[in-house]
């Protein structure tokens, strides 16, 4: 019962000790690409993530070394864990969302999508997104330590495939938290408010949901998977990683530096007179090819466990394509409002959504 209760409260714990870190180390400080809602001041962002990261995983192994907690403790109290991050993530949702002024909706819907656009607090040294995003990384990551560290209690070893996984995911991790900077570029910094979506997504879903095909697998025997399928599987995971990655950078040098070459790539504008376009390199391929790079990513994290018959393996890339698609359409339509003919000009010269010469 004990072990129960602590496995409730331990990503209360853990967010509380995230918090202290991303507050009290040494952090960069940069404006971002968002305007606040009423000054209309660009604003400006405190970013450490990979140093909280680091230094997380090394009270994890710390605490592990010495016996104090289990390696593997995330994986044996996994559902109840699940559960006290639910209930963080729901109890911060309604916090967020009900003491301010209505957006209009209903209030299921300002519940579910928010109705801060950026919340900031102690003296604009913690960004709310920001936050929720560093937790959700970095809890993933603790997950995914301790869910392989029990594969490896059990077998005596880590599987190829489980390594691979594992290894797809912690470079999904540091990738996003060394790229802090360009992610205040996306459509979550400027499109989206906090309320539900974001708050139990990021504090209950991102870091439980994601290692799912991890969940699922790490109890079962070794697949014996041939080295050239994972082989092949590493060479989706990367070229998602390429499309995506690379397609948020060249968005993000070309919105601080639209006079320079990307990797080569010069940029190639349309214009309204007032408002231009990127029509080039990535952005020229689909209007969303980054969408494609998650979406790859996502199905070799799922392939490389080995279980291709298991339907709880898929629901991640499958995930991926549910949130997407939406936001593509969404964003598309806030697109068209904001640069009208020179939208649909953009859409006659690249014609596909997500994925080349299918959507």
């Amino acid at each position: 019962m004990m072990n129960n209760l602590l496995g409730f409260f331990t990503p209360w714990i853990i967010y509380a000790l995230i918090t202290l870190l991303h507050y009290y180390l040494p952090a960069s400080r940069l404006t971002g690409y968002v305007r606040h809602s009423e000054t209309g001041e660009l604003l400006k962002y405190r970013l450490n993530g990979r140093f909280v990261l680091i230094v997380t995983i090394g009270l994890w192994f710390f605490l592990g070394y010495i016996g104090w907690v289990s390696f593997e403790w995330l994986y044996l109290v996994r559902w109840y864990s699940l559960a006290g991050a639910s209930v963080f993530g729901l109890i911060f949702s309604l916090v967020i969302v009900l003491p301010f002024q209505s957006t209009g909706r209903s209030l299921i819907a300002d519940i579910f999508f928010g109705r801060l656009e950026n919340p900031q607090s102690g003296n604009k040294e913690l960004d709310t997104k920001i936050w929720l995003y560093l937790i959700g990384a970095v809890m993933l990551q603790l997950n995914v330590l301790s869910f392989v560290s029990h594969h490896y209690f059990i077998f005596g070893k880590i599987s190829s495939g489980i390594f691979l996984s594992a290894s797809m995911l912690t470079f999904f991790i540091w990738d996003y938290l060394t790229f802090e900077n360009v992610h205040l570029y996306t459509y979550d910094f400027f499109a989206e408010r906090v309320g539900l979506k974001l708050g139990w997504g990021c504090l209950a879903f991102y870091p439980y949901f994601y290692l799912i095909s991890l969940w699922s697998t790490v109890n079962l025997q070794n697949p014996d998977t041939s080295k050239w399928q994972l082989f092949c599987f590493a060479l989706i995971f990367i070229t998602g990683w390429i499309l995506s990655r690379g397609a948020n950078m060249q968005k993000y040098f070309f919105k601080i530096q639209p006079e320079n070459s990307f990797f080569g790539i010069k940029p190639k504008v349309i214009s309204d007179g007032n408002r231009i376009l990127l029509v080039n390199g990535f952005w020229g391929v689909s209007r969303h090819i980054n969408y494609l790079g998650e979406i790859l990513m996502g199905l070799a994290i799922a392939l490389c466990v080995g279980y291709p018959e298991m339907i709880w393996v898929w629901i991640y890339p499958f995930y991926y394509i549910a949130l997407l698609v939406p936001r593509q359409i969404d964003d598309d339509k806030r697109c068209s409002a904001k640069y009208g003919n020179l939208w649909q000009n953009y859409k006659e010269k690249v014609k596909y959504r997500i994925i080349p010469y299918v959507y």
